[in-house]
């Protein structure tokens, strides 16, 4: 009996250790893969960024002049129509992330990084503030060399700023997909959630204060507190 028990267990271990290189094969497939460029539609692009909670990083994006619309959503992992419940065991792979659509003509990609890295803590791995697990780490996608070799740049810029290293993961984008309606402009549409009221809204005029030449003008006179 005592046998078979050790042979069990050496079999669990063995299985356990199977799966473990299985995930580190997808991240290097996933980091490794070819970027998809979205196509520009109606003179609007897309971008992709993950930073913590997606109802936080929607709000800023969404404050952002030339952004049309920010969409909660998942990205960066290996599951198919990933669902809020899954994402949250940190098993997909993927990441909260945000779509972004906005007007190049009026912001530049350059700009969207820049924002992303002043709206956060750059150095925190596996997270944004309260929101902890892999399901909330950063990173930003990019669909091309020239997105690559930008975010590149920028990170670099920033890295200077501090002793720690940044924590964004640099990905080529794959597919986004879509959270669930509820999660959608969930902060202006729940202003006196406690999460919101302590977490979201903090973050988000946090970021005003710091970059208010970026803000849309109904923006500068609409912080909550």
């Amino acid at each position: 009996m005592k046998f078979l028990i050790l042979n069990f267990i050496s079999l669990l271990l063995l299985a356990c250790g199977n799966q473990a290189e299985k995930s580190n094969a997808t991240k290097t497939e996933i980091a490794n893969a070819e970027p998809v460029e979205v196509p520009v539609q109606d003179g609007m692009k897309k971008a992709y960024f993950a930073s913590g909670c997606f109802w936080c990083v929607e709000a800023v994006y969404e404050s952002v002049q030339g952004v049309e619309e920010a969409i909660s959503g998942y990205s960066g992992g290996h599951t198919k129509n990933p669902t809020y419940e899954q994402s949250n065991t940190g098993r997909t792979g993927h990441a909260e992330a945000v779509e972004v659509i906005y007007d190049p003509e009026v912001v530049s990609f350059k700009t969207l990084v820049e924002v992303y890295f002043g709206s956060q803590d750059p150095t925190q791995v596996n997270g944004q503030g309260p929101d902890r697990g892999s399901q909330y780490r950063s990173i930003i996608f990019y669909q091309n060399k020239e997105q690559k070799n930008i975010i590149e740049e920028v990170k670099a810029e920033v890295a200077k700023n501090y002793d720690e290293p940044i924590a964004a993961e640099i990905l080529p984008f794959q597919k986004f997909w879509k959270a669930e309606d509820y999660h959608q402009n969930y902060e202006k549409n729940n202003p006196n959630n406690p999460y919101i009221r302590n977490v979201s809204i903090p973050r988000l005029n946090r970021f005003k204060s710091k970059f208010p030449e970026l803000l849309k003008e109904n923006q500068h006179s609409n912080s909550s507190e």
